[in-house]
């Protein structure tokens, strides 16, 4: 686990946003999922930082961020963020909500995007069909109406094995751990506390106005939906691709570092050109 003695704190207009800044170079930002923290990173911060400056934040009302006070847009946070760091543009690497965070900073923030690498997602403004994803939201929703919040943490992980495994197939450690990072983030909230999340809106008609490159990382065991958002984003972006890690579903960072890291450093490479030295 990482030691809080290793954050840095951004005094934002609405309380303290902490993050981790590492490295040095072309700048890369990693935005984590929704209910888990910077700590989802732990492989990718040393590998990236050897020759990149790496900056994880923990979202707001995740993790060691205050919680919202009053309406905010994430992507302003992670903005005001960058400007105060004098950052931009950087590539953008998000999981799930935070590769929804990266792509409405692409489309409201576009100064500071240089590439775009996503999984788990397509934009912010996801579209469900897939009948196993409906039942999560379901049990999700069941819970919460009679406080269950065993019942609505055991949906809410299900994403990480995906539709196609149980819990049991996963690394108990790795699972121990997506386990903490979302205790620790809820347990900052009510079960009825008001969202006061302010979404970004027309995402899928403007997407295609993107003109950095975006690379999708798909986890081959992830949910369809996840899966076919992420690949619809590429297919209409000017400069789209996608790549598949297998045997791995919405997590492939965590459970495929190694794999995640090569695909990402190739990407990198395609933005910035070759690394500079660093001392």
């Amino acid at each position: 686990m990482m030691l809080s003695s290793e954050l840095k704190w951004f005094t934002s207009d609405d309380g303290e946003l902490a993050y981790r800044d590492e490295g040095a170079g072309h700048p890369v930002v990693l935005l984590h999922a929704g209910y888990l923290t910077h700590e989802m990173w732990d492989a990718q911060v040393p590998a990236l930082a050897a020759d990149h400056r790496v900056i994880a934040p923990d979202a707001r009302g995740h993790g060691d961020s205050a919680n919202a006070s009053k309406p905010f847009r994430q992507t302003d946070d992670l903005a005001a963020l960058l400007r105060h760091l004098d950052i931009g543009p950087a590539v953008l690497v998000g999981i799930s909500m935070g590769a929804g965070i990266a792509v409405d900073t692409a489309l409201e923030h576009p100064e500071l995007a240089a590439g775009l690498v996503i999984s788990g997602a397509g934009t912010s403004e996801p579209e469900y069909s897939d009948p196993w994803t409906l039942q999560i939201f379901t049990d999700q929703a069941t819970a919460m109406a009679t406080g269950d919040v065993e019942g609505w943490l055991s949906a809410a992980l299900r994403s990480a094995p995906g539709p196609t495994r149980e819990f049991a197939d996963m690394d108990a450690e790795l699972m121990c751990r997506i386990r903490e990072m979302t205790v620790r983030t809820v347990s900052k909230h009510t079960m009825d506390e008001d969202n006061v999340t302010v979404p970004v809106t027309d995402t899928w008609s403007r997407a295609s106005r993107i003109t950095v490159p975006i690379l999708a990382i798909h986890g081959a065991l992830d949910s369809p939906d996840l899966i076919g958002m992420a690949e619809r984003l590429v297919d209409n972006a000017p400069h789209g691709r996608s790549a598949t890690i297998d045997g791995v579903a919405h997590y492939p960072n965590m459970e495929r570092p190694d794999e995640f890291n090569a695909l990402v450093r190739e990407f990198l490479r395609d933005v910035y050109g070759a690394a500079p030295l660093t001392s």
